[in-house]
């Protein structure tokens, strides 16, 4: 009975188009694989009861999806671990070599970036003299207002792979994605301790959800100094 009713499910997937198959029935198929012997659909309605709907199950701690009846630590470290794959997913869609040639460019592959980051995150990409990508990735996990940090890891990080320019960006948690005082005092000591080694700093963007601003476009971004102003 166990086996046709898997059966049944496996091919309902393969034939409807997933939008229109509820979230506990996602999640039954999701986990069937870490929990072979459990049934999956109960524990997929009671993590949309406790939890509300499939992004707050996938946005929950570990220890509060182990509260729910029949997971374990296997299965709840599994489902952590979808939106991490979705991120890289994304990610490695754009085919290289990746040239951004504006603005939309940059935001749009920094949003995916940011995928499943239930903290700030502070993400660094380098760039040759033509736009074109060298190496992104998170230089720094915590408060971007953490000044002194952030800007040595951004500046560690630009030397390491001889950057000529580079787009910085992080995330807001709540709210919009409107920089803060702080946001724009960060970006300064960015972008003049990269003007020091003749980096260019091209843009900070700030996102959040599915919104972002950029500060090069909105007119925040600020001038450098020369090492003569000092």
């Amino acid at each position: 009975m166990a086996e046709g009713h898997r059966e049944r499910l496996r091919r309902r997937f393969q034939e409807e188009n997933i939008d229109t198959i509820p979230d506990y029935i996602v999640l039954e198929m999701m986990l069937q694989g870490v929990l072979p012997r459990r049934d999956t659909r109960e524990i997929g309605r009671e993590l949309i009861r406790v939890f509300g709907g499939l992004p707050q199950v996938l946005d929950a701690p570990i220890s509060e999806l182990c509260k729910v009846p029949g997971m374990g630590e296997s299965a709840a470290q599994f489902i952590k671990l979808i939106p991490s794959f979705y991120r890289r997913y994304c990610a490695d869609k754009w085919k290289e070599p990746i040239i951004f040639s504006g603005v939309e460019d940059a935001c749009k592959y920094l949003e995916s970036r940011f995928i499943g980051y239930k903290s700030e995150v502070l993400i660094a990409m380098c760039m040759d003299a033509n736009c074109k990508l060298i190496a992104c990735r998170p230089v720094f996990e915590g408060s971007v207002n953490a000044v002194d940090v952030s800007v040595r890891a951004v500046l560690q990080f630009a030397l390491a792979f001889n950057a000529s320019r580079v787009i910085i960006g992080h995330n807001h948690l709540h709210g919009d994605a409107f920089p803060s005082y702080d946001d724009l005092e960060t970006t300064k000591k960015i972008y003049n301790a990269l003007a020091y080694v003749n980096i260019h700093l091209d843009d900070h963007i700030i996102v959040v959800e599915n919104d972002h601003v950029s500060l090069a476009q909105s007119g925040f971004l600020p001038q450098a100094k020369t090492k003569e102003d000092k």
